[in-house]
């Protein structure tokens, strides 16, 4: 059970995961050490997955962010799933409910990368594509 120490440890981390256990620890009212058992017991729960960074897509010559909804024509989800695993444009995957039956986050340095993945797509169903013109949060 997280109470609200963990939940704001959680937050923390969550805005920069480089943050120093003191610094930390200072916000949430409790030693370095305190904070290291406290993160050490998440991450052993199975809360605190991993750390990551986050990158500016445009900076790393990836202009193009684009969000596809996937609509299968098959049942070879199996198929599809390895594909976007093997796929580097490809960010994130969700398998969802409603419109559609996946929805695809990727980036890409030019339009003939996205159509390529765009065409490969087509194996597995059609699909609708939203392209960012502008991030805000």
């Amino acid at each position: 059970m997280l109470d609200k120490t963990d939940r704001e440890i959680i937050g923390c981390l969550k805005e920069d995961a480089k943050l120093q256990l003191r610094e930390i620890g200072e916000r949430v009212h409790l030693t370095g050490q305190a904070v290291a058992n406290r993160i050490q017991r998440l991450e052993r729960q199975g809360i605190i997955k991993g750390y990551t960074a986050v990158l500016d897509e445009n900076k790393l010559g990836m202009g193009i962010t684009a969000y596809i909804t996937v609509f299968m024509k098959t049942a070879d989800h199996r198929s599809l799933q390895q594909f976007l695993q093997a796929s580097p444009g490809v960010s994130e995957a969700h398998r969802i409910s409603g419109d559609g039956c996946y929805l695809l986050k990727a980036a890409f340095a030019t339009e003939q990368e996205l159509n390529q993945l765009l065409d490969q797509l087509l194996q597995f169903g059609n699909y609708r594509l939203s392209i960012s013109i502008g991030k805000i949060r």
